[in-house]
């Protein structure tokens, strides 16, 4: 495993590299969609809690001993890839849920093997099929989520004087 020496440098570069694209998505898309992504990023930091417990992965490298094995994952790439998926595809459940399969199955089936060849993490308790399904069940959270905000807030500007 020569990569090994190197995955404190990857797991960084893949926590701060997607936050270089939040200037392209655009201020008003971010002030819409940033409320759901911090939503699913706390669900998906309980079920890395969770996970840990029951010892369904396991990380072997983290950045710091006093700061969580899944943390540079949920602050990186999850957080602001949600962002981007949300941008493309909200309003279009089909689109979405299409978006979040491909992507899930990529990270799932490409992306967990990566990251045992470089001595990051690797599955310990749990198949590939059960973490694609936690991602599509994130998946619909993070969707109806998204949903309900925008109806109450809908709701509200419709009847402002509900609000008092």
């Amino acid at each position: 495993m020569q990569y090994m020496k190197y995955s404190k440098s990857l797991l960084l570069i893949m926590m701060i590299l997607p936050w270089f694209t939040v200037p392209l998505l655009g201020k008003d898309t971010f002030k819409r969609f940033y409320p759901a992504s911090l939503f699913i990023s706390f669900i998906v930091a309980i079920v890395h809690f969770i996970a840990k417990k029951r010892k369904w992965w396991w990380w072997y490298e983290t950045l710091h001993p006093k700061v969580s094995w899944g943390f540079p994952l949920i602050l990186g790439p999850y957080f602001i890839g949600t962002l981007w998926i949300l941008k493309w595809t909200y309003g279009s459940f089909v689109k979405y849920m299409t978006l979040n399969l491909i992507v899930d199955s990529m990270f799932t089936y490409i992306l967990v093997d990566l990251l045992k060849k470089t001595g990051i993490a690797s599955l310990v308790r749990l198949k590939k099929i059960q973490l694609l399904f936690i991602f599509i069940v994130d998946a619909l959270l993070l969707y109806s989520f998204q949903f309900l905000k925008e109806k109450i807030q809908l709701q509200r500007k419709q009847n402002p004087m509900n609000e008092i």
